[in-house]
């Protein structure tokens, strides 16, 4: 995979059905400022940018620059599959339990009234028991009912009912079923009719969730009426509910009325939103409203009046249009079988897809007519192998292959032509009536999810995983600050970025050359101009700017480029040598210098337009390494020198450049030894030891024998050495993971504090300027007396409490599946509150630079008393393995701080064929 395609396709995520500037983006024209020129093949012609005039084309010469410019291709490997995944059909647990889950814990996570609020409450969605839209009221009442205040409810649990004919004002009495194994806090509706004798139902949850404290620790009693019978006796039926010690100004009756009003306030918040959203709401219909109208409360400032009005009309739609397009948008399609769509939720799909269809959230195709041959391609995939091989036999076509592909573009191809009359006729003949999400409601949906989750991975599937327990997010307070987007331009700027992003993604698996160098030439034009010398407390926002999205497109082309030596024929070296003993170049400067003459002037162009960036480092040590491919070591030692100076290369890339001043800054290019040179060539402790050997393939993962006999990779032998006779330690092969976990863990309430501007949505695992200066800068005095109680002894208290408090819950870096408490105890205690300390304040202050490349075996072992005990950190190596830059910056400063650390080595005793 080419270096920063991993990070592109975070940054798309889920990709779009339809890019609405696809054709503009493809069309326009745009300054070519790295004299690529594109021909029909995917080829470009050699920039001119950067070569001192070593690399013009020479008209006289048989070297033709588009010839090899159609050899650029990308490395073929497996694409990935384009699928828009959804969990509202998973399947994640037993017959028993589902049915458990089904019946009583389905709730959903609602955003309540006080900004501050991060409860998830829990709303019963049991669609079996739900009143007609005409039955509800979309208001909170409070009527006065026997001198009491009265809230509206809903009875919901009717399967569970001893009567099924129910008569408007029937007497109601709430009692406390505390011995339901199902739901703890439930409580069940009795006839008062009947002398309490009859089970009407239950509450619903998030009420008795709420309601149930009153009733317990106040013994208060809740009477009421029956408001509204529904025609079918399992619905929910709405009902009126007070209780005697209120009187309608408040709670003034009773000797504890100040400790009871928090509690009845978050009552009336409950059943408000449960008025916007009643049980007959499914969980992911409830899901979908409370994302829309999230977003738009707080982004409203970034859609334009006729998009409001557009989203704002959602909730008015049927019940079953609005199931229908939630469950439909998060299907991959783009289009859809009426034939193929049935949800038992929703009753009448024929009726809701007009419904949609008239509303513009949906088009639809039935007739002939209303074809075109975009709309036909995607239709046509919706054919299964047999009616395409009908369809094409009674045309009389051949077709090429018999995989559903081959026919599918034979079919294409004949409709396109225009030769075969009704062929679109039988197509639709067999496909029924087809359907698709609009474009407008695609990319205001989408950009509905982008705005509440600020990112391309997460999605409504995110509410379902929250729902079920899956995932269980950090409790933190979401604090206004200035907005991600302050108006509209951005935003709009922003999205077309994500769609360049997505442009070259597509086109790297299609191995699409032109489009991928077109995508290049626009993504550079448009950072040109910008840079991200914020300051540090707004550079949490900088990854949500077009020039930072563009920045990735553009890394990736620098990768494209330097990867392009591997891809040239070998035929066009003949033209190489040709034209290297015409101007008298060594054949590295010639053959390199066509490779690497985009990617020098790309990497410039970063360095000159982000100037505050965590990047920088990367770009100088990956330029300095391109200049010297082309033969030109003066520039490339400059390069690293003036890296040296810059206070943005950090952590390994330091390093790699400092190493490379060492061997490129010999007489006559340097004089004077770099000072730094000293504590480069400090001496890590190194250990040899000897395996059995199963292969030593270079390219391919080392497998050895253990001292039980049973095949192992390299940490698993070295592991077993420190055990025996390397000094019966203890320990786990981690790298970084554990140091991450107990960062998490020890400086948990520092993370998830109240920051303003660094928590947005509900769904996150870490504050947003975590990998930014911000993090330490804005905390510091928390951060530095937290550090100092961990220093001090307290390590193991803290991680301890923050285990068992948190335990399950998300945070970045933290894996609860891979370490128990006991291992990360020992770690703590064995490194010393110091060292973790010292380790820990690395990680706060430059959290992006210092979160990987740790060494990978933590050992440990206590002394004979049983409290004292001592660690060393291990980076494993086989024969032919080498430190990487990041680890041995990690090393350094490992023994900087004070850290036991060692390099074991494993050497092969011999060769054994598996």
């Amino acid at each position: 995979m080419l270096t920063g395609r991993e990070s592109l396709l975070r940054l798309v995520g889920k990709r779009r059905r339809s890019l609405p500037n696809r054709h503009h983006l493809l069309s326009a024209p745009i300054p070519n400022s790295l004299n690529l020129e594109v021909n029909d093949y995917g080829g470009n012609l050699i920039s001119a940018a950067e070569d001192d005039g070593r690399f013009s084309e020479n008209p006289t010469s048989p070297f033709d620059s588009s010839k090899i410019s159609e050899n650029l291709s990308i490395s073929s490997k497996k694409k990935r599959k384009l699928t828009q995944t959804t969990l509202l059909q998973s399947n994640f647990l037993s017959g028993s339990k589902k049915s458990e889950v089904s019946e009583t814990s389905q709730f959903s996570f609602v955003e309540l009234s006080e900004p501050s609020d991060s409860l998830c409450c829990k709303v019963d969605d049991d669609d079996s028991c739900s009143p007609s839209s005409e039955e509800i009221s979309k208001t909170v009442t409070l009527d006065e009912a026997n001198g009491g205040e009265a809230i509206q409810t809903f009875i919901v649990g009717r399967k569970f009912s001893d009567v099924q004919d129910l008569e408007i004002g029937g007497k109601i009495c709430l009692l406390r079923h505390p011995e339901n194994i199902k739901d703890r806090n439930a409580i069940k509706v009795l006839s008062a009719d009947s002398g309490l004798s009859e089970i009407l139902g239950y509450l619903p949850k998030d009420v008795s969730q709420c309601l149930s404290p009153l009733i317990d620790k106040y013994d208060l009693k809740f009477e009421g009426t029956i408001t509204s019978v529904p025609k079918n006796s399992s619905e929910a039926v709405p009902i009126n509910v007070f209780c005697h010690k209120m009187t309608s100004d408040g709670w003034k009756e009773c000797e504890f009325a100040g400790d009871v009003k928090p509690l009845w306030e978050k009552v009336l918040q409950v059943v408000e939103h449960q008025m916007l959203f009643p049980p007959k709401t499914t969980r992911y219909q409830l899901n979908f409203n409370v994302l829309v109208q999230e977003v738009l409360r707080s982004c409203s400032h970034l859609f334009t009046a006729d998009e409001k009005s557009f989203l704002e009309s959602f909730p008015s739609l049927s019940e079953d249009s609005q199931r229908l397009f939630i469950r439909l948008y998060t299907r991959k399609g783009p289009w859809f079988r009426l034939s193929n769509i049935s949800y038992p939720e929703v009753s009448d799909s024929l009726q809701a897809l007009k419904d949609l269809t008239v509303s513009g959230f949906m088009s639809s195709v039935k007739d002939e007519d209303e074809l075109d041959y975009q709309k036909m391609k995607g239709i046509i995939e919706l054919l299964n192998v047999t009616e395409l091989r009908e369809i094409l036999s009674m045309n009389k076509v051949f077709s090429r292959g018999s995989r559903k592909g081959d026919l599918t573009n034979s079919l294409c191809s004949c409709y396109n032509d225009g030769t075969r009359k009704n062929l679109g006729a039988m197509i639709l003949e067999r496909t029924g009536l087809c359907a698709k999400i609009s474009s407008t409601a695609e990319s205001l949906i989408w950009r509905v999810e982008r705005l509440f989750f600020l990112n391309g991975e997460q999605d409504l599937s995110s509410f379902v995983l929250l729902d079920l327990g899956i995932i269980k997010y950090p409790t933190y307070k979401c604090i206004d600050s200035d907005h991600i987007f302050s108006n509209r331009t951005k935003l709009l700027e922003y999205e077309e970025a994500i769609e360049v992003a997505q442009l070259m993604d597509e086109s790297l698996d299609n191995e699409d050359s032109q489009t991928v160098l077109k995508c290049i030439m626009i993504a550079e034009t448009r950072i040109s101009s910008s840079s991200s010398s914020e300051s540090p407390l707004l550079a949490a926002f900088n990854c949500f700017t077009a020039p930072w999205v563009y920045s990735k497109v553009v890394l990736l082309g620098v990768s494209f480029f330097e990867n392009q030596k591997r891809h040239v024929k070998t035929t066009n070296l003949v033209i190489f040598t040709w034209f290297r003993l015409s101007v008298f170049l060594p054949v590295e400067t010639c053959f390199f210098g066509f490779r690497y003459n985009q990617a020098v002037y790309l990497l410039r162009r970063f360095l000159s337009c982000f100037n505050c960036d965590g990047r920088r480092g990367y770009w100088t040590v990956r330029l300095s390494t391109d200049l010297e491919h082309m033969g030109r070591p003066n520039e490339s030692l400059s390069v690293a020198e003036q890296g040296l100076l810059d206070p943005w290369v950090r952590a390994g890339s330091r390093i790699a450049l400092q190493r490379r001043i060492l061997r490129l800054a010999k007489p006559p290019r340097r004089w004077k030894t770099p000072t730094f040179s000293n504590l480069i060539e400090n001496k890590i402790p190194e250990v040899t030891i000897q395996g059995r050997s199963l292969n030593c393939e270079i390219g391919m993962k080392n497998r050895f024998y253990g001292g039980d006999g049973e095949q192992c990779g390299v940490e698993q032998l070295a592991l077993q050495y420190y055990n025996g006779e390397g000094g019966g330690w203890q320990g786990i092969h981690t790298e970084s993971s554990i140091w991450l976990t107990i960062f998490g863990l020890l400086m948990w309430d520092i993370l998830f504090s109240n920051v303003p501007g660094v928590f947005q949505t509900r769904f996150q695992t870490a504050p947003l300027d975590l990998e930014t200066e911000s993090f330490y800068l804005s905390r510091k005095e928390t951060i530095e007396s937290q550090l100092e109680k961990v220093a001090n002894g307290m390590a193991e208290e803290i991680l301890i409490m923050s285990y068992e408090t948190h335990c399950g819950t998300a945070c970045r870096g933290v894996n609860w599946e891979r370490f128990s408490l006991e291992e990360l105890r020992a770690a703590v205690a064995c490194v010393g509150g110091k060292c973790v300390a010292s380790l820990c304040r690395y990680l706060a202050q430059d959290y992006r630079s210092w979160c990987s490349g740790m060494p990978d075996l933590l050992l440990w072992r206590f002394k004979e008393n049983g409290y004292e005990g001592e660690a060393k950190l291990v980076e494993v190596k086989s024969e032919k393995d080498r430190l990487s830059e990041q680890q041995r910056a990690w090393l350094l400063l490992l023994l900087e701080s004070g850290f036991n650390v060692e390099i074991c080595k494993v050497r092969p005793a011999c060769l054994i064929k598996a």
